[in-house]
């Protein structure tokens, strides 16, 4: 006998919205887990927008989610410098703004005791690659806030970091620690953040990889969505099971119902 399910983890690129247009029924789907009951965590290996700045997007965009209800990769890596490398010096290559999630943390453009990859889209040049590099190789330690491969926007797939910190790992011989999803350490700290047990909790997702076996590994349940970057016909799914596929997050409602 399953537990019942309490909590619901879900992932926003690609599940609550593609290129910030909020896909059809995810408000109404947002309200009806508020309405029974369900506590609800977003969690996001988005890394362009400081978590008070996501929020307020999202609000904006007719999406109720809650600064605080909200883990993103920039917040996880932070508080893993601050935890793990008190007083080190941090080099972030990222793009868009995410300096107040970083607060106290020492920024230099050189000599680094830490290189942080975000998502950084055109600013990874050969140039910034290059200087990453020789930062690894004069001792620096490698972070990296997910190791996405690409996500899809309303222009098609996009080409994402994940595969330049394969490159700076192959490179250097070191091996970036990855603070993101499918990190264990991060579904914890939403599972925290909601109170809820993993047995008795399920992730939305889009991305088979991150989502869905992250979420298995972490001792939930996931269930995949097929507005995003993967569908029913991923040959990914030929080595994880979803609990479930849904064509959207709207419904997600009449899924849960059923296993009432």
């Amino acid at each position: 006998m399953m537990e019942p399910i309490r909590g619901v983890l879900l992932d926003i690129d690609g599940v609550l919205h593609v290129s910030m247009q909020p896909i059809n029924g995810a408000t109404e789907t947002l309200d009806w887990l508020t309405k029974h009951g369900y506590e609800t965590c977003f969690v996001t290996n988005t890394t362009t927008l400081a978590r008070r700045t996501l929020a307020q997007r999202l609000q904006q965009i007719g999406l109720p989610v809650a600064e605080q209800r909200l883990i993103t990769a920039p917040v996880a890596t932070a508080s893993y410098i601050r935890q793990h490398f008190p007083g080190k010096r941090c080099w972030i290559l990222s793009k868009g703004d995410t300096a107040s999630d970083f607060e106290g943390i020492e920024m230099v453009e050189e000599r680094a005791d830490i290189v942080v990859i975000g998502g950084a889209e055109e600013l990874l040049t050969y140039e910034t690659m290059n200087h990453a590099f020789r930062m690894l190789m004069d001792g620096a330690a490698l972070l990296a806030m997910h190791t996405n491969l690409y996500w899809r926007t309303k222009e098609g797939l996009q080409l994402d970091s994940g595969p330049f910190v394969r490159a700076l790992e192959l490179a250097s011989g070191k091996k970036a620690i990855v603070l993101g999803k499918p990190n264990q350490a991060f579904f914890g700290q939403a599972l925290s953040t909601i109170g809820v047990a993993a047995h008795e909790s399920i992730m939305v997702g889009d991305d088979i990889e991150n989502d869905i076996r992250g979420a298995q590994t972490a001792g939930m349940r996931g269930i995949l969505v097929e507005t995003g970057k993967h569908n029913a016909h991923s040959p990914q799914l030929q080595q994880t099971q979803p609990e479930a596929i849904l064509p959207s997050l709207a419904d997600l409602p009449a899924w849960l119902e059923g296993k009432d």
